[in-house]
């Protein structure tokens, strides 16, 4: 298995590539960000080790600029010591798990198998369907280059139709899915909020994205014009 390290301390590099050759991994080690987009862009590997440190870009930024390119090559993430708001931002622009420094050796080596078991699978980090977008992390949903307020709870219906466009989805999936299976209230309330938030994001537009399938459910259409 290959695996890119991106690490500015080089030292620590050269023992994680010691280390992870002597596992029978193929080691390939850039010293800074923008070095390691040219490496991840230019090869094909099956992990990528981050440092969040890095001259140049930042981790956070070379992760960031990989998942737009859709690049899903599981990425492990290596933080600072106590770094909660390190852990969050790597989790959010895409990196599939995180390794706090000072770090066990077998732990990443354990971790990374992890990630490998797991392999690429599509995972952005921002969803889009159409010229609709929405950011899960930053709570933020847009039509083109035009924000849309929503609720909490508007958010939480959107998303959920976001993350699977195209497909029709009952009164009974949506509540428990947005609301909670020990819902008891009125399933009309679905319509309520299918209501609420066509008029946030199609009428405006001249859009019908949010379509009713009669007797079955909703489905949002990317391409409703």
């Amino acid at each position: 298995m290959r695996v890119l390290v991106v690490d500015d301390d080089k030292s620590l590099a050269d023992a994680l590539r010691r280390g992870l050759e002597k596992e029978g991994f193929a080691v390939d080690v850039a010293h800074d960000g923008t070095d390691g987009v040219w490496l991840a862009t230019e090869n094909s590997y099956d992990v990528i080790v981050l440092d969040v440190m890095l001259p140049g870009l930042d981790g956070h930024d070379v992760c960031r600029k990989l998942r737009e390119a859709a690049d899903w090559t599981p990425i492990l993430m290596l933080t600072a010591k106590d770094g909660a708001d390190d852990e969050v931002e790597a989790l959010d622009t895409g990196a599939d798990d995180f390794l706090s420094k000072p770090f066990s050796y077998v732990v990443l080596v354990a971790r990374l198998r992890a990630l490998l078991r797991r392999g690429r699978t599509e995972r952005p980090v921002v969803l889009t369907a159409g010229d609709l977008r929405l950011d899960p992390a930053r709570h933020e949903v847009s039509r083109g280059e035009v924000p849309i307020e929503l609720s909490p709870r508007q958010f939480s219906l959107f998303e959920f139709f976001m993350r699977r466009p195209g497909e029709v989805l009952s009164k009974a999936e949506i509540i428990e899915h947005v609301w909670d299976f020990a819902f008891e209230g009125d399933p009309n309330i679905v319509e309520v909020y299918v209501r609420l938030l066509r008029e946030r994001v199609d009428r405006p537009f001249g859009r019908k994205s949010l379509q009713t399938v009669r007797l079955v459910g909703y489905r949002l259409d990317p391409d409703g014009g």
